[in-house]
Order: structure tokens, then sequence, then C-alpha cells
């Protein structure tokens, strides 16, 4: 008997594994014939490969359809893709990243900011989101804040044009002229006789 049952358990898991290797190359082609189709501009090819695979607890899928649905301007579709890959691996800061962008495209900046600042909370120090925090509050005119997040990023790379300037335009913002005179002074290291930095100085002078 216990042979008997020892052979049904290893003919289960061989008719598992032939079943997951089967699924597994079918996936597999089916995202490099998705890859293929992007390349060309199809991108409702590209996404009918994947959908004909889609298993909802399949990260790359997921992530993959998020993508696509968002370069072909389907900024609501994409959303529930990125939402589920948040859902299935929630440290994911590249499924946050991604979720950002078609909820920046519909106006839902609610949803971004919350984004930005649930990346934070796994990564206190990332760039990305660090930088667009601070262009967020920039934007709202809120530029002590946005200095904040703007020196997070300047502290770990000084000699970034874009940061630099940032910091520049939000000292001077907040007041803070001298400062803000050095900071377009060190942007012009970075990239001589930019027009940015230029103004910047000449309100200060």
């Amino acid at each position: 008997m216990d042979i008997l049952r020892k052979m049904l358990i290893i003919c289960i898991l061989v008719g598992a594994l032939t079943s997951y290797a089967q699924d597994n190359g079918k996936i597999q082609q089916a995202f490099e014939l998705s890859y293929k189709a992007e390349a060309k501009g199809d991108y409702s090819a590209a996404i009918q490969q994947l959908t004909s695979v889609y298993q909802a607890e399949n990260y790359e899928i997921n992530i993959r359809l998020g993508w696509l649905n968002y370069v072909s301007g389907r900024f609501s579709e994409a959303l529930p893709y990125y939402q589920k890959c948040i859902a299935l691996m929630p440290m994911s800061i590249e499924a946050r990243l991604g979720y950002v962008n078609p909820a920046a495209a519909l106006g839902n900046w609610v949803a971004v900011e919350q984004q930005y600042r649930e990346i934070l909370r796994i990564d206190p120090m990332n760039t990305t989101a660090n930088y667009r925090l601070g262009l967020l509050f920039y934007g709202r005119e809120n530029f002590p804040e946005a200095l904040k997040y703007f020196n997070k990023v300047l502290n770990l790379y000084p000699f970034d044009y874009d940061t630099a300037l940032m910091v520049g335009w939000s000292l001077y913002k907040s007041g803070k002229l001298r400062e803000a005179k050095v900071m377009f002074q060190k942007t012009l290291l970075i990239k001589p006789n930019d027009n940015s930095a230029l103004e910047g100085l000449s309100l200060i002078r």
C-alpha cells in the first residue's frame, strides 16, 4: 500500500512539473512576442500576447501589462496592473515608480505623492522619489518643503545639474539670496552659460 501511495505521489509531482514547464514555456514565448510587437510600436498586439497567458498572481506579467498600457496611453487600464504588483510585492519600488506614471498622466497628484512617500518609507534616500517630491512641492510653491527633498538628493549627488539648479531656485524663492547665489554659481560650473542659472543670478545682483 505504501508503494502504491508513493507511486501516486510521484505521478502527481511529475504531472505538476510537466504542466509548470509547459505553462512557463508559453509565458516565455508570450514575453518574447510581446517585446517584438512593442519594438514595432504595436502595443495592442504586445498587450494581447500577455493577456493570452495572464495569471493574476504573476508579478512579471502584471508589471509588463502596466507598462504597455501606460505607453499606449491607456492610463486608467495601467493602474490596476501596478496595484496588483504592489499587492503581490509590497516592497517593490519598481511597481510604485511604475504606478506614478499613469497616475500623474491622469492628474491624480494625491496618489502620486502617496506612492513617493511609500517609496521613501521603504528607501528613505531614494533619489527619484526625493527629487520628484521636491518638484511637487515646488509646483505648489511650498519652497521650504521642496528644498528639504532636493537637499537630500544634492547630498548624494553634489554635481548633479538638475538638483543643483532646483536647490538654487528653491533657495531664491525662499528668500535665501546669498545661498541661492552660491548654488546658481555652482550650477554654472556643471553647465556653463546655463540660461536658468544666469537668470537666477541676474535677479539677485
